[in-house]
């Protein structure tokens, strides 16, 4: 029987990294995707894993309905990796009802409400994963990143609460905390910025990869002890 997972924003760079970290693993993929197309990705995993099945699901998150649009097109999952979102680098009083709706909708609302329209399938399994990407700022906060650390943390707040009540039916939910991860949502930073981060860095900039290492540990049944965690993949910025 396929195992099928569940990437929201897998054609974000992290979450085209999970997706071929957990097609390694076995797993069958709803890739998730939103203005950019997954085609590309879903046919290279189709040619290297063939016995598995990849499938193209489109929904937008920072819609009131992107969630239901979103299960309409699911019919099995036992694993769901929320990889979705966007950055927002402005002050607080700067920042307009507009951005702080999407915000709200694209980290919170709607992948909760997906969770909670496709957990019935999880009673078809003996064992289940809901993993958040979350941020190092959901932890500890980030000046001119106020609105964005608010929804990072309620991602925390949401797993924690999440793995208690879904533990007895053999759910693990755990959150992964990337710290600086070099991707294109990074890419307004000057060569100059980014040399002065990676030196308050221990082990430096971090990489998609180092964040897909940490999803596959986490539902390939070898941290199933492990529920309500988040495990910060930040090379010793924050401890």
């Amino acid at each position: 029987m396929k195992q099928f997972a569940v990437i929201l924003g897998a054609s974000g760079e992290i979450g085209e990294s999970i997706a071929h970290e957990l097609a390694k693993s076995g797993w069958s993929l709803y890739l998730h995707w939103h203005s950019t197309p997954v085609e590309t990705l879903a046919k290279t995993l189709e040619q290297d894993f063939p016995n598995q099945e990849f499938i193209s699901v489109q929904a937008d998150f920072s819609q009131p309905d992107g969630a239901e649009l979103l299960a309409r097109q699911i019919y099995d999952a036992s694993c769901i990796v929320v990889a979705s979102g966007h950055s927002l680098y402005k002050m607080l009083i700067d920042t307009t009802e507009t951005e702080l709706e999407k915000l709200w909708q694209v980290h919170v609302k709607n992948p909760v409400q997906a969770i909670r329209l496709l957990a019935p399938f999880f009673h078809r399994h003996s064992s289940s994963y809901v993993v958040f990407i979350s941020s190092i700022w959901g932890e500890i906060g980030a000046s001119m990143e106020t609105a964005y650390s608010a929804v990072k943390g309620a991602q925390l707040a949401f797993v924690k609460a999440f793995a208690k009540e879904m533990a007895a039916s053999g759910t693990r939910v755990n959150a992964v905390a990337p710290g600086f991860i070099l991707t294109k949502m990074n890419a307004s930073f000057s060569e100059e910025e980014l040399l002065a981060m990676e030196e308050d860095i221990p082990l430096g900039l971090g990489k998609p990869q180092d964040v897909a290492n940490a999803v596959e540990f986490l539902v390939s049944g070898k941290a199933d002890y492990m529920t309500g965690q988040t495990l910060r993949i930040n090379g010793g910025w924050h401890m």
